[in-house]
């Protein structure tokens, strides 16, 4: 293990006390048991909402989510000049909303360097909050989503608070705990530009006494939850892992942190990893060696077009057509994974189900 790797482990080791495992839905936000009913395993997480509905990140996306079958919403969080966090998959939001349209915006196009690469359009940290509502959003991918842009400009950016508020509205309306799953976004570069994430976050969820049950914190940086985990908001937290190289910022690979060792690591400060669904398919062996760690598996991005899914899943020659989607579900709940996370929680909530009980 690389020295880094030995440095995180032992940070991590010294904030598992500060780190909650409870399951969600274990208990309320009092102390007292939580008598509604446990969601079904595997949880189905919506992935930005229901991106595939609806364009990403909006109230209208969220709430179709958990209306048809989401366990968990996603935002992603990234942070304003005001330094509030909202809701946006990328800082740069020239994709995901109207502000090209906006002449009184125009000076503020740029190009910025986050995480090492360079990108050029509009930051959300260069907009106050009250700047940013003055904009609306719009589907990311139109060319592969055509039907969602009859929604496009009918939403505003959402603040995390206003997810909180929502998840808490949606499960009251369900009966039934909605979970939100805040995922910090370029945690490095916000921190550079004295904008940092995890303090904003913590708080909020302290504000709002979130509990396990209600709130799963995720990053891609072990550096980012270790900070989480120093603040000791007693949440359960997320290892996200990608397929290639490793965590900005970070010496370690993905490669590394899904060995085993690299697993009992990530299990002395987080609950769960998620790993991309095409490390899971055997002859891999991480969702046993997880499991082994003592940790959760959530398998991503679930998605229902062909150009997503596994070659003898697709249908047709249309890559934006949707394929067999539901056997894929299949296939991953049969593997034994503990999570989805999908752009399309109806359908891995009717794969879901359709299996037997017991």
């Amino acid at each position: 293990m690389r020295r880094r790797s030995v440095l995180l482990a032992a940070g991590a080791t010294a904030a598992l006390s500060a780190t909650a495992t409870a399951p969600a839905g274990a208990v309320a936000r009092d102390g007292r048991p939580d008598d509604r009913p446990a969601p079904r395993a595997p949880l189905v997480i919506g992935h930005r909402g229901a991106a595939g509905w609806r364009p990403e990140h909006t109230a209208a996306s969220y709430t179709f989510a958990v209306q048809t079958g989401a366990d968990w919403i996603e935002p992603d969080l990234v942070s304003t000049k005001d330094h509030q966090l909202v809701a946006r998959h990328e800082n740069e939001i020239s994709g995901t909303t109207d502000v090209s349209r906006h002449p009184e915006f125009a000076g503020r196009r740029t190009t910025r360097t986050v995480d090492g690469r360079a990108v050029t359009g509009w930051f959300t940290e260069d907009f106050t909050l009250a700047e940013l509502k003055t904009l609306r959003a719009v589907e990311r991918l139109p060319l592969v989503r055509d039907r969602n842009t009859v929604h496009d400009g009918r939403q505003q950016i959402l603040t995390f608070q206003e997810v909180v508020d929502l998840a808490r509205r949606l499960s009251r309306g369900h009966g039934r705990t909605v979970s939100v799953f805040p995922e910090t976004k370029h945690p490095t570069y916000f921190r550079s530009v004295g904008l940092p994430l995890e303090p904003v976050l913590a708080d909020a969820v302290r504000r709002n006494r979130l509990g396990a049950h209600e709130c799963v914190i995720q990053s891609f940086e072990p550096s980012s939850l270790l900070r989480i985990a120093g603040e000791r908001v007693g949440v359960p937290l997320w290892q996200a892992l990608g397929t290639s190289g490793g965590p900005y910022g970070h010496d370690l690979t993905y490669r590394e942190m899904a060995t085993p060792s690299g697993l009992r690591a990530i299990a002395r400060y987080a609950r769960w990893i998620g790993a991309d669904k095409s490390s899971l398919v055997p002859p891999s062996t991480l969702l046993a060696d997880a499991h082994a760690a003592g940790l959760r598996v959530g398998a991503h991005t679930f998605r229902a077009e062909n150009q997503y899914l596994p070659a003898d899943l697709r249908r047709g020659t249309d890559p934006h057509a949707f394929g067999d989607a539901f056997t894929e579900y299949a296939r991953h709940y049969d593997r034994g994974v503990d999570a989805v996370v999908t752009d399309f929680p109806d359908l891995a909530a009717t794969a879901r189900d359709a299996r037997p009980q017991g």
